[in-house]
């Protein structure tokens, strides 16, 4: 009875004891089919022997290994890779080399050590309070996944092997990221790749950058010029920037620096200009009282027209008679001149206005009143 096998207990349906039994008599098997198997890659080396690596054999030979060794697999009813891997693996433990006790399958992994007297001491020498070398320590030992992961490290192997497929990623990702333990020790650089790669989606990405411009301590780290360009691209419809730009507008600091644009300032005070069109025309169309109203704005256009002719006559009344004996330069001559053109330009668009209702403006008169 092997005596690293423990005698108490149950395993399985069968006790301890009986466990040990099976155990012993496996190990017999084992052995012999280590041999069996052996003996295969030995009569197969016989058949087809190794090649040197870095050799330049002909591509024809090379095909005629795989064809000698896929022929023996089929008289024999093994597969070609049960064939290429005896093979192989008996290239690599002459027979003085082979540990008694240790199974062909340990002995195939070991055979990834590249040194000879490496592997055949390393085969002799089992892993540190272990009694026998078993696939997945001889899996440790070449740095090949174990079928068991014990350490963290082997456990994320698995994980990734496991995770290969895109749809099995899928689905261990969203699990994993539903514990908030584990995304608690993710490093910072992988939450923002992983919140980067989730976010692609238009969709995913609107309902999730509400909730991130709700938290005021994620929106004070955010860089000046990424908030402005927030901002903008929040804004785009007219409604919201309406109603933002009031609020903001509401606020002292904001409206003072805003007004500092030129550009800004004066669409303000068109904005103000166009709002009381708006209000006017509206009230007019609506309001029961606007044709009185309109009486009254019409003389009080009237009395405004007087009285800045009036004003006119009695500023010309009192500076003219001072310029007796003056003589004027002709520069002064030109400027007056001009002045008495825009003038009687003026009063001839008053006539028309008063005789026809039209106040247009054509070209000429534009420019005239303008002093151009």
């Amino acid at each position: 009875m092997p005596e690293e096998i423990e005698t108490s207990g149950k395993v399985g349906s069968v006790s301890a004891n009986r466990y040990a039994e099976i155990v012993a008599e496996l190990r017999k098997l084992v052995d012999t089919a280590s041999r069996i198997q052996f003996t295969i890659g030995d009569y197969a080396l016989e058949i087809e022997p190794m090649r040197e690596h870095g050799g330049s054999a002909p591509a024809d030979e090379l095909f005629t290994v795989k064809d000698s060794l896929f022929r023996l697999s089929e008289d024999i009813g093994l597969s070609y890779s049960t064939v290429k891997t005896a093979r192989w693996t008996a290239s690599r433990w002459p027979e003085d080399r082979r540990a008694q006790g240790v199974s062909f399958t340990v002995h195939n992994i070991l055979a990834g050590i590249v040194d000879d007297e490496e592997r055949w001491a390393t085969i002799l020498t089992p892993p540190e309070g272990k009694a026998r070398w078993t696939p997945d320590e001889a899996k440790r030992r070449t740095g090949r996944q174990v079928v068991k992961p014990v350490t963290p490290q082997e456990k994320i192997s698995a994980i990734h092997t496991l995770a290969q497929d895109e749809k099995v990623a899928a689905q261990v990702t969203g699990d994993l990221l539903r514990r908030p333990a584990v995304v608690a020790q993710v490093k910072e650089e992988d939450k923002v790749r992983v919140v980067e790669e989730l976010t692609r989606e238009e969709k995913v990405a609107a309902a999730v950058a509400p909730d991130f411009l709700r938290r005021p301590e994620v929106v004070a780290r955010v860089a000046k010029a990424d908030k402005v360009k927030v901002v903008e691209e929040l804004t785009r419809d007219e409604h919201v920037a309406a109603e933002v730009t009031t609020g903001l507008l509401r606020r002292p600091d904001v409206a003072f620096r805003a007004m500092s644009d030129d550009t800004a300032r004066h669409q303000v005070n068109h904005a103000q200009v166009e709002r009381g069109r708006q209000a006017r025309e509206h009230f007019e169309e609506t309001s029961p009282v606007a044709p009185a109203i309109r009486n009254i704005d019409r003389s009080v256009e009237f009395l405004d027209l007087v009285t800045a002719c009036h004003a006119f006559v009695a500023a010309a009344g009192r500076v003219v008679p001072g310029m007796r004996d003056r003589q004027l330069g002709d520069d002064e001559r030109t400027i007056i001149h001009e002045n008495v053109a825009r003038v009687r330009a003026t009063l001839d668009w008053i006539e028309t206005a008063v005789d026809t209702g039209k106040v247009d403006v054509d070209g000429e008169l534009a420019r005239l009143l303008q002093g151009e």
